[in-house]
C-alpha cells in the first residue's frame, strides 16, 4: 500500500496540474474533469489509508492493557 504522505504528494501534484491547465485554457476543460476524478480517487485512498491506520492504533490500544509487566 502506498504511504499516506505519498498519496498527499500525488494529490498536490494533480492539483498543480489542474491549476496549470486552468491558467493555460482559461476555462474548465475535459482534461480538468479527468484530473478532478483522479483527485477524488486519491482522496478516497487517503481516507481508507488513514482509517486503516486508526483502526490498527485502536487495536493496539485495546490489546495493550492486557499485557503488563508486574514487578
Amino acid at each position: 500500500m502506498i504511504s499516506v504522505q505519498a498519496l498527499y504528494t500525488k494529490k498536490r501534484a494533480l492539483e498543480l496540474d489542474w491549476e496549470q491547465h486552468y491558467i493555460q485554457e482559461g476555462k474548465y476543460t475535459l482534461d480538468m474533469v479527468k484530473i478532478d476524478e483522479k483527485i477524488r480517487d486519491i482522496i478516497n485512498q487517503i481516507k481508507m489509508s488513514e482509517a486503516e491506520i486508526a483502526h490498527r492504533q485502536i487495536k493496539v490500544e485495546m490489546v495493550a492493557p492486557e499485557f503488563s509487566v508486574a514487578s
